[in-house]
């Protein structure tokens, strides 16, 4: 039925009906690659392996992997981008967490040839702060101004990726490992956001910006007394 030919009235409930259906539509795909992605990390990491196994991939895709994973201030920040990026709605929820690793490779490489960046595990704490309260906030500036902020702090969490990567034994393999870790937190954060959707999920997207916000300034008070002290 064309558009034209429904009353006034009735339009605008069609309108938001059909936008209804385009995001549980949007959400049923990002679950389904979630729980796909689950299921192939858990199957690569299922099976024991030997000791001197362990040895030779602590510079490849499992410790690339698990680095991300191990920074509690590194989870925040990144899964905060994709849930600031839900918040932020089309086209952020999908540019930012793409824009995020690109950037963070830039970064990688700064790490890896000795450029220096000051500051870069303050700078890690703020992003989880700022993108926390972006998300607490329910801050929605303008598409560039989201992606610069996003932009900047992908170097500084690139950056000490970077750092780590001349001692590793397989270099690509490490790589591999943490751009793949960082997608998943963006899509966990992506998962959490699509709750605004639902009655009452506004509230819990909203608790989850407070508790990045909170674990970015623990960080943040660790840093500061770990140079004072």
């Amino acid at each position: 039925m064309n558009l034209r030919q429904v009353p006034k009235y009735l339009r605008s409930s069609l309108i938001t009906h059909k936008i209804q259906r385009m995001r549980n539509t949007f959400a049923r795909n990002i679950l389904r690659f979630g729980i796909a992605f689950a299921l192939v990390v858990f199957s690569t990491g299922a099976f024991p392996v030997q000791a001197h196994e362990i040895e030779g991939l602590a510079g490849g895709f499992a410790s690339g992997f698990m680095h991300p994973l191990n920074g509690p201030d590194h989870m925040a920040a990144m899964v905060a981008v994709g849930l600031w990026g839900a918040v932020l709605g089309l086209p952020a929820i999908w540019l930012l967490p793409i824009l995020f690793p690109l950037v963070m490779a830039f970064g990688g490489v700064l790490g890896i040839i000795g450029v220096s960046l000051p500051y870069v595990e303050v700078a890690i704490s703020l992003s989880a702060i700022t993108l926390g309260l972006a998300v607490l906030f329910s801050y929605k500036p303008s598409l560039w101004v989201a992606g610069c902020l996003v932009a900047l702090f992908a170097i500084f969490h690139g950056h000490a990726h970077g750092t780590e990567l001349p001692e590793a034994a397989h270099a690509l393999g490490y790589s591999a490992g943490f751009v793949l870790a960082t997608g998943f937190l963006h899509l966990c954060g992506i998962l959490l956001g699509i709750l605004t959707g639902v009655p009452g999920g506004d509230w819990l997207v909203r608790l989850g910006g407070a508790l990045i916000t909170l674990t970015g300034l623990y960080f943040l008070y660790f840093q500061y007394s770990l140079h004072c002290c």
